[in-house]
């Protein structure tokens, strides 16, 4: 008998596999570039995925709450002494000390528990329940002495304090709230120029209230 020649193997599939193949190689890259962890960066690679694959609503809880925040602050008269941005852990919120503070004090002037009243009404939100708050207070390098607040350190934190009460204060449960007391060890500008000699409007900046509002991932 004649013998049935073999019939050709189709090797179509390997294409196919080859793309996925890539495809999770490029999956596996941008994971790793997230992997610091930069917060805000997974967010943006995870909702850009979702809509690469169809999804159309994207959660970027985030992107939301700089958005509700901003409107917060756009609605009071010290806008432009408080700033919100991000980090790479997620939202910065950065109070100016002199006017929300008044000179050697950690008591927070009627303007300022305004705005926080609006923040902390935002930030009750049930999309917001599994962001924590850590509450930085700076000083410049000033030195500094009274009864009830030895040196700067006292101060710093006692104003990282009262902020963080006045949140609790709002509803904001004790458990997802820190403060913490940072001197003058972490200055966004310098204090004194190249020569030793004080800037004092460097000075002004640097005393300041930072709250840093991340995710638990809980």
């Amino acid at each position: 008998m004649k013998k049935k020649p073999d019939e050709p193997i189709d090797e179509g599939w390997m294409a196919t596999y080859g793309d996925m193949v890539t495809l999770l190689l490029c999956f596996f890259v941008m994971m790793m570039s997230a992997s610091k962890p930069d917060v805000a960066l997974f967010e943006q690679i995870q909702a850009s995925m979702n809509e690469a694959l169809g999804k159309k609503d994207s959660a970027r809880p985030i992107e939301m709450m700089m958005v509700d925040l901003n409107d917060d602050i756009q609605s009071v008269d010290i806008s432009d002494k408080l700033s919100i941005g991000s980090d790479s852990q997620g939202v910065v919120i950065e109070m100016d000390g002199d006017t929300f503070f008044a000179q050697g004090s950690a008591e927070l002037k009627p303007e300022a528990t305004t705005v926080l009243k609006r923040i902390a009404a935002t930030l009750l939100s049930d999309r917001y329940k599994h962001f924590n708050f850590s509450i930085e207070g700076h000083t410049s390098d000033e030195k500094f002495s009274s009864e009830k607040y030895p040196s700067n350190w006292e101060l710093s934190s006692a104003r990282a304090s009262s902020v963080a009460r006045f949140l609790e204060s709002r509803g904001i449960p004790r458990v997802r709230l820190k403060a913490t007391g940072l001197y003058d060890i972490s200055p966004k500008y310098p204090n004194k120029n190249p020569y030793g000699e004080p800037i004092p409007e460097n000075r002004r900046k640097n005393r300041r209230v930072v709250i840093h509002v991340e995710p638990s991932f809980k």
